[in-house]
């Protein structure tokens, strides 16, 4: 497979996490999940100022072949999301790693042990 950016966790169901300033936490789906899914038709967003928990289910991504629903890795508030998917989600196929979904602020980053680094995914998905 590719080279996983080493910046970034990684969740079994195939999110890959990027924590920045102030507790925002930034979610795709990892380049595997792209692969696995093929041509993306469609992204559900999750809606603006939801409170989410860790590990709940809050978006779906649609390919040609099926449907995948996407965690929260972290439990707060739903404070961005990419709209350009809404037209454009095969952005997600030409650049996993740079096309983000959606975005937490999250109050506990607790649960962020929980996921992988970039070589522990990678043996994962072996």
């Amino acid at each position: 497979m590719s080279d996983l950016p080493v910046n970034l966790k990684y969740a079994c169901s195939h999110e890959w996490v990027l924590v920045e300033e102030d507790n925002l936490v930034r979610v795709g789906i990892t380049d595997f999940a792209q692969s696995e899914l093929g041509d993306l038709v469609f992204v559900q967003l999750p809606e603006l100022g939801r409170q989410v928990i860790a590990n709940e289910q809050c978006a779906v991504v649609e390919s040609v072949k099926t449907a995948s629903d996407l965690y929260s890795p972290v439990s707060g508030e739903i404070v961005a999301t990419n709209l350009v998917l809404s037209n454009e989600p095969e952005q997600i196929n030409d650049n996993p790693y740079g096309t983000w979904i959606f975005c937490v602020k999250s109050d506990d980053l607790s649960t962020l042990d929980q996921l992988m680094d970039a070589d522990t995914y990678q043996a994962f998905i072996e």
